[in-house]
């Protein structure tokens, strides 16, 4: 129905049929079936036609400024869609757990912001079982998450046990996430026995009351590099660790996302991952101690 009202548009632009078949490219003949189908739709007569052209009845009249609303809102909605594709508008939603939402995620989103600076980014900070959960509620277009069976393998993470510095922290309780972390869950697969004196939202809050004497904690290598490279915390040894935290992406597919969601999700997956067990010690890590 769009191009007959264009059409129409046309005719009481112009006032004759035969300028405004040449001005829309078409057959005077098929630019009057086409108002002709138009008048059959709405069950009334549009123009008078005489030797001077063509006017508008009282029905025509009527319809005209509607037709210019509707033609000018579908222009506006095929340049925004447009605008869409060349990634000069819309929004991406990203959820993860505290470690892809404090280390991860901020350099990859900050780069992906200065190259489609109208592409609004909504990251949301959550345990990671409940970012799946808000996924699957169609809360968010993007999760990181440690989920193997899910997504497209974004980072091979590391789980360390750390401590503070120059004490015994053999009869230290942990110090913990709460529950529906992913770090959480290995703590309560791997050190059942271990007490637990704190559970915290925040890897800051963790790491602060590990550095405090306050317990041990087991943690992402990324989340403690700093700390370790200045000596604020030490990797503890023990037989269970470290243990092998894969990141992955999870989305809906790539037909199913929107223009910003595929150019974010290829450059979160644009740096291939080493392969587990290749990565190399970083240069001036802390020796290991028991603990």
């Amino acid at each position: 129905m769009l191009e007959p009202i264009r059409h129409f548009l046309l005719i009481a632009e112009t006032g004759t049929f035969t300028l405004a078949a040449r001005k829309a490219h078409v057959t005077q003949p098929a630019l009057t079936a086409s108002i002709r189908r138009l008048e059959d739709s709405l069950d009334c007569r549009l123009f008078d036609r005489g030797r001077h052209g063509a006017r508008l009845t009282e029905a025509g009249a009527t319809l005209l400024p509607h037709a210019r609303a509707a033609v000018v809102a579908l222009d506006e909605g095929e340049r925004a869609v447009m605008a869409l594709d060349r990634l000069e508008a819309g929004e991406v939603r990203v959820g993860g757990g505290s470690t892809a939402c404090s280390y991860l995620l901020p350099p990859l989103l900050s780069a992906f912001r200065r190259k489609h600076p109208g592409v609004a980014v909504r990251l949301r900070e959550m345990p990671e079982q409940l970012a799946v959960e808000a996924f699957d509620a169609g809360e968010l277009d993007l999760v990181v998450a440690t989920s193997p069976k899910r997504g497209e393998l974004f980072r091979d993470e590391t789980v360390i046990l750390v401590g503070p510095p120059a004490v015994d922290t053999a009869s230290l309780p942990l110090i913990t996430f709460t529950r529906g972390s992913a770090v959480r869950e290995l703590v309560d697969r791997h050190f059942p026995e271990r007490p637990v004196a704190m559970e915290l939202a925040s890897i800051s809050t963790v790491k602060g009351s590990v550095r405090a004497g306050l317990g041990v904690a087991l943690i992402s290598r990324t989340a403690v590099a700093t700390d370790l490279g200045l000596g604020r915390l030490v990797e503890l040894r023990d037989h269970r660790t470290p243990l092998a935290r894969p990141l992955h992406l999870i989305s809906r597919g790539v037909e199913r996302l929107s223009a910003g969601a595929r150019a974010l999700r290829l450059m979160m997956l644009a740096d291939a991952p080493l392969p587990r067990g290749r990565r190399r010690q970083r240069e001036g890590q802390p020796a290991r101690r028991r603990g």
